[in-house]
C-alpha cells in the first residue's frame, strides 16, 4: 500500500505521479493550453480581417479590458461549481439583486465599503440558498437555480419597479472607492483587469493547491466515492454555490459603478455565457474536470469572439450562432481528447 496516498496518483497511462506534479498538470491541462491557442488564433484573425484594423484600436482594447472581467469573474465561480458537478443559472439575477442592495444601502447613508461587503454577503446568502435547495432537497441544480433565478428576478422587478437609480448623488464620480474598483492603473490598465487576475489567482490556488480543491474534483468526479472517503460533498457543493454568489455580488457593484446607475437588467444572459466560457476552457459538463486557467482563457475567448464579430459587422443573431457553434466544437474536441488520453 502507498503510505501517503495524497502524494501518489495514477495517471491514465498507469504511472504513479507525485501529487504536486498532478496539480500542476491540472492547472496547465491540455484543455487550457488548447483554449489559449484558440484565443491567440482569434486575435490574429480579427487583427487582419476587421475593417480598418479596428480590433487593435486602443479604444477597443480599453473597452474590452473594462468589459471582459465582468463575465470573467463570474465565470471563474461558475466553472468551479461545474467542476463540483453542479450548475447555477441564477447569476443573472443575483448580480443585479446585489447591485440593488448596494444602491439601497448608499441611499440609507451607509459607507460604500460596508455596502460592498453587504452586497457580496447578499450574493453569498443567495448562493447558500441555492446550495441548500439543491443538496437538501435533492433537486437538480439546473432546476433549482432556474427557479430561484425567476423568483428573485420577479422580486427585484416588483420592488425596484425596474426604474434606473443613479448613484452620483450618493457616491460622487472619481471617489477613491470607485478608483479602486474601476479606475485605471497608471492611466492605462483598468482596475477591473487586476481584479479578474486576482480572483483567478486566489481560486487557482484554492482549486489546484489546497485540499478543498481536491474535494471539489472528487465530488464532481464521483460523489459516492468521495463520501466514502469522508468528504462532505453537500458542504463542498454549497460552498461552491456561495463562491458564485459572492463573485456575482462583486461584479454587480463593479458594473453599477461603471454604468453610473442601477439597472434591473444588469448581467442579463451571464448565466449561459459563464457556462459557455467554462466549457470552452475545458470544464466538463459532467463534473470532475476543468481548471481555473482554462476558465480564464475561455472567458477571454468568448469575449474576444463576440467583440471581433461585432467589429466585422456580423448581425446580432449571427454572433449567437457563432458562439453556440464554438461551444459545440470545444465540447466535441475536449471529449475526443479525453478519450484518446484514457486509451493511452
Amino acid at each position: 500500500m502507498v503510505k501517503n496516498k495524497k502524494d501518489k496518483e495514477k495517471m491514465p497511462g498507469g504511472a504513479a505521479v507525485p501529487g504536486r506534479v498532478r496539480k500542476l498538470l491540472n492547472l496547465f491541462s491540455y484543455q487550457a493550453v488548447g483554449t489559449l491557442l484558440v484565443f491567440l488564433g482569434l486575435i490574429l484573425i480579427f487583427i487582419f480581417f476587421t475593417p480598418h484594423h479596428l480590433f487593435v484600436d486602443p479604444r477597443n482594447i480599453k473597452a474590452l479590458a473594462k468589459l471582459t472581467p465582468d463575465l470573467g469573474i463570474v465565470a471563474l465561480g461558475v466553472g468551479m461549481l461545474m467542476i463540483s458537478g453542479e450548475f447555477d443559472l441564477s447569476v443573472s439575477t443575483v448580480l443585479p439583486f446585489s447591485s440593488y442592495i448596494f444602491v439601497l444601502l448608499l441611499r440609507a447613508g451607509m459607507n460604500s465599503v460596508f455596502s460592498l461587503f453587504m452586497a457580496m454577503g447578499v450574493g453569498a446568502l443567495l448562493g447558500l440558498l441555492n446550495g441548500l435547495i439543491t443538496v437538501k432537497g435533492h433537486i437538480p441544480s439546473f432546476i433549482a437555480t432556474l427557479g430561484t433565478m425567476m423568483f428573485w428576478r420577479g422580486v427585484l422587478y416588483v420592488h425596484s419597479r425596474m426604474w434606473p437609480i443613479g448613484i452620483r448623488a450618493y457616491l460622487p464620480a472619481g471617489s477613491s472607492f470607485e478608483h479602486v474598483l474601476i479606475g485605471e492603473i497608471g492611466g492605462v490598465v483598468p482596475a477591473q483587469v487586476i481584479w479578474f487576475v486576482v480572483f483567478a489567482l486566489i481560486l487557482g490556488v484554492v482549486l489546484h493547491f489546497h485540499k478543498f480543491g481536491n474535494w471539489v474534483y472528487a465530488t464532481g468526479d464521483n460523489k459516492e466515492a468521495a463520501r466514502a472517503m469522508g468528504i462532505n460533498t453537500d458542504r463542498v457543493k454549497t460552498i461552491c454555490f456561495m463562491i458564485v454568489g459572492t463573485l456575482s455580488g462583486f461584479v454587480g457593484v463593479m458594473q453599477l459603478l461603471r454604468l453610473g446607475s442601477f439597472a434591473a437588467t444588469q448581467g442579463l444572459g451571464f448565466e449561459l455565457k459563464a457556462i459557455a466560457a467554462s466549457v470552452v476552457g475545458g470544464t466538463s459538463l459532467m463534473g470532475g474536470i476543468g481548471s481555473i486557467a482554462g476558465i480564464f482563457w475561455g472567458a477571454l475567448t468568448i469575449q474576444i469572439l463576440e467583440n471581433g464579430l461585432i467589429l466585422m459587422r456580423v448581425p446580432v443573431f449571427g454572433i449567437s450562432a457563432f458562439i453556440g457553434l464554438a461551444v459545440i466544437l470545444f465540447v466535441v474536441l475536449n471529449t475526443y481528447m479525453r478519450r484518446r488520453m484514457m486509451m493511452r
